[in-house]
């Protein structure tokens, strides 16, 4: 399984970034594609996720209302975009794209069993 990251940098607060993640390589028909962040000095956690169908998604209550999961789906491979608006200083993070080979939701990084290497946000005041 690949998760290729992209679309993180710096932006003003009250910005918007759209961040993508290729994930490719695996056969599981069941799935979920989700979005991690780690701050420094806090434990990674997760911000969103999608189902495998794309009829269920998942948000933190930070980013609920501000950030948007979406995916382009195909056999075994997946785009999945996380359109973040109104971006708080506190939204400074490494954002990690993560596979779940279950349909189950990303919540937990437990719960994620392919990680792609993260894409740096970092927010301006």
């Amino acid at each position: 399984v690949q998760l290729v990251e992209s679309g993180g940098g710096l932006v003003q607060a009250g910005g918007s970034l759209r961040l993508s993640c290729a994930a490719s390589g695996f056969t599981f028909d069941d799935y979920a594609v989700g979005w991690f962040r780690e701050a420094p000095g806090k434990e990674r956690e997760g911000v969103s996720c999608i189902s495998s169908r794309g009829d269920d998604t998942w948000y933190a209550n930070s980013v609920a209302g501000r950030f948007t999961i979406s995916a382009d789906i195909a056999k075994n491979t997946v785009t999945v975009y996380l359109q973040m608006d109104s971006l708080k200083p506190e939204d400074a993070a490494v954002y990690y794209c993560a596979v779940a080979a279950r349909a189950r939701r990303l919540v937990r990084p437990r719960f994620a069993d392919y990680w792609g290497q993260g894409t740096q946000v970092t927010i301006s005041t």
